[in-house]
């Protein structure tokens, strides 16, 4: 939507938004194609002129509650009757240097590896595994998966990717709508601001206006709360794997190694937060959920990503990566347009709070 509204007019040559950098082969094999160039991006043309016409109706219907009047109806915790999560068990920064790959196995999310390769079953033989009952992607998608399951072992055999992340722990309050990090345990000094952005739609409802901060303790309580930060990836070599393949005229092979590196970075984000709730911060140490309650986020807290619905700002990672050193401990730098590289790699805030929740911000006033 943000591409066939805001980018794709600026521009008189054909502008196409795909869900992943390993989906865009078929994409430009269809844009170089003289045989499929123009009638390709007339549907596309079409398709984002009947985006933005629903968009632009859809302003029309909506209304914005005030800063102020949304801030008025923000989600209130009874802190005293629910305080904070306990003090996690150390404050900065703790690097996982070479994590063993072996550990996240059962931890791989299949359903995106899939959606990469354009396979998708019909009901009811959609996701993992189901997908290989499907009379007609199962028999592709059963294939392509004993594929990836032959890379990764040589992957595992050969030491070809390597993972890598960095978890951080900081004093925290909420001031308003912002998260302030504090240089000790004293809270005199903030070192680091977190700006969130508030819920702004009206709601039919009488449900709150959310934002992150809600979930913090609010300085003036005097209650003593904590933020959490990582960083992960696995995509430590895997450019160059996919480059060798891609040398060799080896294109499947070239997409797949990215696809199974973005398959190991989020189960390793998946560890980690396991970990983090039972372990590093501990509000939660005798937590048993299987792989279907974690896909579910059936777990206490939550750790949106900046560029995510809960906070859609991408700048705030810079506030990140500056606060856990981030760069020059683990190696994952950010772009000028604060991508992470390498490609396969997650960060996000972490709350442990066991009412904090995941949410989409929406569209916001100018007064905020």
């Amino acid at each position: 939507m943000h591409t066939a509204v805001k980018i794709a007019p600026r521009y008189s040559n054909p502008v196409i938004y795909v869900l992943d950098a390993s989906r865009s082969v078929p994409v430009v094999a269809s844009l170089l194609d003289p045989n499929q160039k123009d009638e390709f991006a007339q549907d596309i043309a079409e398709e984002y002129e009947e985006m933005r016409q629903e968009y632009y109706d859809g302003l029309e219907e909506k209304r914005l509650l005030s800063l102020q009047a949304a801030r008025n109806k923000a989600f209130k915790i009874n802190w005293q009757m629910s305080p904070p999560a306990q003090k996690p068990a150390f404050i900065g920064t703790k690097l996982f240097d070479n994590y063993p790959l072996e550990k996240l196995l059962d931890r791989i999310d299949w359903n995106p590896f899939f959606q990469v390769f354009q396979l998708r079953g019909r009901y009811p033989n959609r996701g993992f595994p189901k997908i290989f009952d499907d009379e007609t992607v199962g028999a592709e998608a059963k294939r392509l998966f004993d594929d990836a399951q032959t890379m990764v072992k040589q992957i595992l055999k050969n030491n070809s990717l390597t993972a890598r992340a960095v978890v951080g722990f900081y004093p925290a309050n909420s001031v308003g709508d912002d998260i302030q990090i504090y240089e000790d345990e004293t809270r005199s000094t903030a070192v680091k601001t977190f700006f969130g952005l508030r819920q702004q739609n009206e709601k039919e409802s009488d449900e709150p206006y959310y934002c992150l901060s809600d979930f913090i303790a609010p300085r003036e309580t005097g209650l003593p709360d904590y933020l959490g930060i990582f960083a992960a990836s696995a995509g430590f070599g895997a450019d160059e794997l996919s480059n060798k393949y891609r040398d060799d005229q080896d294109d499947y092979s070239s997409i797949m190694v990215k696809a199974i590196a973005d398959r190991f970075a989020e189960a390793l984000a998946e560890k980690l937060h396991e970990d983090i709730r039972k372990e590093y911060w501990g509000y939660a140490p005798d937590e048993e959920l299987t792989a279907a309650d974690l896909f579910a986020v059936k777990y206490h807290g939550i750790r949106p990503a900046p560029g995510y619905p809960s906070q859609p700002d991408h700048t705030e990672k810079l506030a990140m990566w500056d606060l856990g050193d981030i760069a020059k401990q683990s190696g994952i730098t950010l772009t000028e347009s604060l991508a992470m590289e390498p490609g396969a790699s997650v960060s996000a805030l972490v709350f442990g709070h066991r009412e904090s929740k995941y949410f989409a911000v929406g569209k916001i006033d100018k007064d905020q």
